[in-house]
Order: structure tokens, then sequence, then C-alpha cells
């Protein structure tokens, strides 16, 4: 079996392993790392009398703290399926979380290989889902959610300022390869979008990368750290982008499947060429900076940015 220090890398993060397990009143017979997001180390956890769980350590504790409150949030007041929280805290400074395992294959793989139709009924889905996560969580300001007293709040009330800084920080990113475009994606924050909306729940990383399917059905979305608060608009443009766009070469049948789903719930946003630049910017590349890959199986890196460079001037284009 591999060993839980080993697998968490770091004596803390292995205690803290230790920590969470403690709930299990099983011992352990393997556990199997999965190598996804940088900020969170992840295993699946498996025994021999009863089902495996998902085991995840963050050395950053009031990034898990909110996912954990945000994932039972989900479960109790949205269709949108999640894992099941079994038990969270903290050893020694780091953060653990352990949920249930839930079945499914990983959307990313095999998005590209069903049939047009099921991909325009997961791309409705994803939609509407967003819309429902959207009607449900409201909030007072703008950012990064934070957890207080049991409450969710932020730490912005001013959506010019948050905006700016948040979309010209995704723009600043970017590597040396889009400085041709950097002047006019700076630009584009000068006259910021106005929002009359309330600010909702952002879910950043919300795409089929992070969903779990069975039999052409959702089973599971994974993955809600560091989640954010911004007017529909800003979330609607990025889960489009990474839904419709990512994976085909004709995105238009997606686009308004996604978009039929969302007005299935709510009305559809007025999405701004701001909000575009930041879904397309923060989508170009990952939480180390590095290029991301669009596409399944994903293209090389000089592709990739050809992909990001390509979307970025369409939207310039349409300003």
């Amino acid at each position: 079996m591999n060993k839980l220090r080993d697998v968490f890398e770091t004596e803390p993060r292995g205690a803290a392993a230790e920590a969470a397990l403690g709930s299990v009143k099983e011992p352990a017979v393997d556990v199997e790392p999965i190598h996804r997001g940088n900020r969170k180390r992840t295993a699946v956890v498996r025994f021999a009398e009863r089902g495996p769980v998902v085991l995840q350590v963050c050395d950053e504790r009031t990034w898990l703290r909110t996912e954990v409150a945000l994932l039972c949030e989900i479960r109790e007041r949205t269709f949108v399926p999640v894992p099941p929280v079994l038990t969270a805290g903290s050893h020694n400074g780091v953060a653990y979380m352990l949920t249930a395992y839930v079945a499914g294959a990983d959307l990313h793989e095999r998005f590209t290989g069903v049939n047009a139709e099921t991909r325009r009924d997961l791309a409705y889905w994803f939609g509407k889902a967003l819309g429902r996560l959207h009607e449900t969580f409201e909030f007072d300001g703008y950012g990064r959610l934070l957890l207080s007293d049991g409450e969710f709040t932020t730490e912005h009330t001013d959506w010019n300022r948050w905006f700016r800084q948040y979309g010209l920080r995704a723009v600043e990113r970017l590597p040396d390869a889009f400085d041709p475009l950097r002047d006019d994606l700076r630009a584009l924050f000068e006259e910021i979008p106005v929002s009359d909306a309330a600010p909702r729940l952002f879910p950043w990383d919300f795409r089929p990368g992070n969903a779990l399917v069975a039999d052409g059905s959702v089973t599971a979305v994974l993955d809600w750290e560091a989640p954010l608060a911004a007017p529909p608009a800003l979330s609607v443009a990025k889960s489009e982008y990474l839904v419709a766009d990512w994976y085909v070469d004709d995105p238009d049948p997606l686009r308004k499947a996604f978009r039929d789903g969302y007005s299935a719930v709510r009305q559809y946003p007025s999405v701004h060429s701001a909000h575009r630049v930041v879904a397309i910017a923060e989508s170009a590349v990952d939480s180390c900076g590095v290029v991301t890959n669009p596409r399944y199986p994903p293209v090389g890196r000089g592709d990739a940015i050809d992909f990001h460079t390509d979307a970025l001037q369409h939207t310039l284009s349409d300003d």
C-alpha cells in the first residue's frame, strides 16, 4: 500500500491525511494519488469492507473551509451533484476534507467522443446548472468568498475597482507570446462594463474537465476551491468558453445549448467583451502560469497559444 506520507509529499500533509482517515473505522488497503489541480493534494483511499473515499489536503486552511461549506450548501439547495462531505477539519495547520467517492468517467476525456446530440445535452445541462447556482447564491460584494461565523462574505464592494484589478491581473499573467495583444487587452479595462446585477456565485472552473459522467449524465462536479462572487455575466462567459469553445471546431451548437439551458432557469445576462477577455485570459494559463492545452486529446503548446490568441483577437474585433 502507498504510504500516506509518501502520497501527500510532506510529513504535515501526511499527518493531516491520517487525521482525516481517523473517522473511518477500517484500515485503508490502498491509497491512489490523483493528479489534478495545483493547490490541493488528492487521493482515492480504498478499504476491504467499505466503499472508497476521496481524501484531500491543503496547506491553505481558509480555502478548504470555504469549499467544504459551499459543497454542503450546493448539495442541500440545488440539483448540481457534488460529492457528499464525510468529514473535514485541520491538523497542525493543514486542512483536510474527506468525501464520498462518486463513480463516473472523466468528462474531459469523453466529451468529444459522445455523439453530437449527447454533447448538446451536456452543454444544456452545464448552462442550466450554472443558472441554478446563480439563482441560488447571491452575495453583497465581489471577489473571493470567505467563511465568517458560518456565513459567506466577500472582500470588495466596488465592482469597477475589483473587476479592473481582476481583469488586468489575468491579462498580465499571459506569457510573452501574447505581447502583441496586451495593450489592446489592457485598454478594454479602461471603461468597465456596467453591472446592475447582484453578485452571484462564480465557480471559476465550472467545466467538463471537472465533471464525471455515466450514461450521458453528469454524476458529479468536482473542484470548487477558491470560489468567487461576481455578476453572472463573468461566470457565464468563462463557463461558456470552456464548454462550447474548448473542444470542438464549431462551437455555435454547443453555445446555443448552453444558453438555452441557462435561460430555462433565469434570463441570460448581457456579456461584454471585457468579460470574454477575462474568461479567455484566465483559461489560457493555469495557476502556475503554464499555457493550457485545449481539445482532447490536448494540442501542443504552439497550437494552444494559437487557439487562445485567435479567441482573444476575435473578442477584440467584436468590441
